[in-house]
């Protein structure tokens, strides 16, 4: 089993706290998010980094083929986390390697520029959940 996931997916899916676009978007992340990396084992499934729609895009209603309505918005986010998290379209690594490059690469405060335009940022969740991670703390979500 592997997970696509475009750079900035990487922390949303650390970020993810039960809320998304619609419900059939939502569902399909708490699936990825919670059934997946969170679950058992969660940290050896392997994760391809892409730079069109990924795994979490596929039922999102803002997804226009392999691309996004709001297309240059997230070519931006990939660019900031790709280049925060030395991620590349065709990358293969773990989930568990995205949490230690999360860890040795990110702190909350950094999220202030490099999620600048994204209409979670304001809720603050991203923000709290790096912090569990960094403090070695599971999410409870």
């Amino acid at each position: 089993m592997s997970v696509r996931l475009r750079p900035h997916h990487v922390l949303c899916a650390i970020g993810f706290e039960g809320k998304g676009y619609d419900g059939p978007f939502t569902a399909n992340l708490a699936h990825i998010v919670q059934g997946q990396l969170r679950g058992p084992g969660g940290e050896e499934i392997a994760v391809v980094i892409t730079g069109e729609a990924d795994s979490i895009c596929a039922p999102c209603p803002k997804r226009r083929g392999t691309s996004c309505e709001a297309a240059p918005k997230i070519a931006g986010l990939d660019a900031r986390h790709g280049a925060a998290l030395d991620l590349v379209p065709g990358q293969a690594l773990t989930w568990g390697d995205c949490l230690d490059r999360v860890r040795a690469r990110v702190v909350p405060a950094d999220l202030v520029q490099l999620c600048a335009g994204c209409g979670w940022l304001d809720q603050g969740m991203c923000q709290r959940r790096l912090a569990d991670l960094l403090d070695g703390r599971p999410p409870t979500v």
